[in-house]
């Protein structure tokens, strides 16, 4: 009985962490696009959207960060609890 209810939950962990991996991935991109258009050299490029660009890279990384540390946050309990399944079989 315990293994059943303790199926769905495993298969949504398995699910939010390639969720939120996914994510961290997208943000990362996103976030070196906003590098890239950070330092290349444009015309009329002013101050502030140098500013901007380089605020919206924090913005982005930092979210991928995070991202990417719940994402291995699922995996831990996941392993977790792959490792007392083994124990109690």
């Amino acid at each position: 009985m315990k293994n059943n209810r303790k199926k769905p939950t495993m298969v949504a962990l398995r699910s939010k962490m390639a969720d939120f991996k996914q994510f961290a991935i997208t943000l990362l991109c996103v976030g070196a696009f906003f590098y890239i258009g950070t330092i290349l050299p444009t015309s009329g490029k002013t101050e502030v959207y140098i500013n901007v660009y380089m605020g919206a890279t924090v913005l982005f990384l930092s979210l991928s960060i995070l991202f990417f540390s719940v994402s291995k946050k699922y995996k831990r309990i996941l392993d977790e609890s792959d490792d007392q399944d083994s124990f109690q079989q």
